[in-house]
């Protein structure tokens, strides 16, 4: 499920569906502004981790083990690869 604008969606992913980019799906909807500052990326994706907050709910917020515990320990950008055709899955292997 994913909390969008205080409504939860339940999300249904294909193959076909997770072979584009988060930043793709999220520049179809408002643009490169979105996500970032006057379009561009900030030097410590601190407004883009706000941004992701304030659409989606803070970690203890969203539901799903993998979010709430790591609450307070890592961002959103820390998992969600956003510009690459990645799962946040892949990014576990960083850390574990």
């Amino acid at each position: 499920m994913l909390k969008v604008l205080g409504l939860t969606v339940l999300l249904s992913f294909s193959a076909a569906a997770t072979a584009v980019s988060v930043a793709d799906t999220h520049t179809e909807m408002a643009g490169c502004e979105s996500c970032h500052a006057e379009g561009a990326p900030s030097s410590d994706m601190a407004f883009e981790n706000e941004a992701c907050i304030t659409c989606h709910g803070s970690l203890k917020e969203l539901e799903g083990e993998m979010h709430t515990q790591h609450d307070g320990i890592i961002t959103c950008s820390d998992c969600h690869v956003v510009h690459e055709e990645a799962s946040a899955n892949d990014s576990c292997a960083n850390c574990h």
